[in-house]
């Protein structure tokens, strides 16, 4: 026995609602010809009659009813079908988890939450903002599909890819006497007020590295977990820090003066994954945003 086609079931199912040639070509868009030579087809192939003919009508075969069942049911399924690729389309159902340094959490990802929001309306977003030193047990426990962290992370159960490099920049509170210098070096700092993060601590590190390199020992003030905290402390007027340019990326930040650092420092912005792990298409998509706005923020 031959099999119907999904377009043969189409047409069937639109003659059978219409009751004419004329009403299923214009429900379906096309020239009723076709329309016409497509049933008789379709009713030679199978050697069944599916519609008696009527004055021009077309109405179902009494004998053929069990079919038309299951035309009815045929399409129902391709509906379903349909709705269930458009909800896939749209996010409707389903889940994102991913983390972030707070570097780079502070404005880059909500500029790119913003792009996959514009993509999949209905997705469900949840980030995560971790320390370096969490980033593994979130990644093996699959807590999340993804980390974007300011320094590739040493296990071999994940793996890294490096999405861009930034700037260390110098921030001060508005009307500092150094803010009207075009750029700053570590020697002009030595005798101020430093904010900063701990030199152990791997972001730290990289912020306090210009200093080691210049041979200068480092005196800190005053300490912040997280970037952020950093950045309000200097906008408060309690001195100022290097930062990475990703964690200052906003063009109006009141109370606040960034310039540009004369010594050669950058941070490295990768993505770490669990190794082996196959990512969503809305994670793959998240990551692709990542690497844009990024790359947009050392560009301006």
């Amino acid at each position: 026995m031959k099999e119907l086609t999904l377009r043969q079931i189409e047409v069937i199912r639109a003659v059978m609602l219409r009751g004419t040639i004329s009403g299923a070509a214009e429900f379906l868009g096309v020239s009723p010809p076709g329309i016409s030579r497509l049933v008789k087809h379709t009713e030679e192939t199978l050697g069944l009659r599916l519609f008696e003919r009527r004055e021009g009508l077309f109405i179902p075969a009494v004998e053929a009813g069990a079919v038309f069942d299951q035309v009815r049911e045929v399409h129902r399924g391709v509906e379903n079908l349909h709705h269930a690729l458009v909800n896939l389309q749209k996010g409707d159902g389903a889940d994102l988890a991913f983390a972030s340094a707070p570097s780079v959490a502070q404005f880059i990802a909500a500029r790119v939450l913003r792009s996959v929001r514009a993509r999949y309306p209905d997705l469900f977003i949840d980030l995560n903002i971790l320390k370096i030193e969490e980033t593994v047990e979130y990644l093996l426990l699959e807590r999340g599909e993804f980390v974007i962290m300011s320094s590739a992370i040493e296990n071999p159960g994940v793996e890294n890819i490096e999405l861009a490099r930034g700037r260390i920049v110098v921030i001060l509170p508005e009307g500092h006497r150094l803010a009207e210098r075009a750029v700053l070096s570590v020697h002009d700092l030595v005798d101020e007020p430093l904010i900063g993060v701990d030199p152990s601590d791997p972001y730290g590190a990289i912020l306090t590295r210009p200093f080691r390199d210049a041979g200068i020992e480092l005196r800190q003030s005053m300490r912040g977990r997280f970037a952020q905290t950093v950045v309000s402390l200097v906008r408060h007027g309690l001195g100022i820090a290097l930062i990475d340019e990703f964690s200052v990326a906003e063009v109006y930040l009141p109370g606040l003066v960034r310039r540009p650092l004369q010594e050669e420092a950058t941070v490295h912005i990768h993505v770490v994954r669990k190794k082996g792990r196959n990512l969503s298409n809305f994670a793959e998509y998240t990551i692709k945003r990542f690497r844009h706005e990024l790359r947009a923020a050392t560009d301006s």
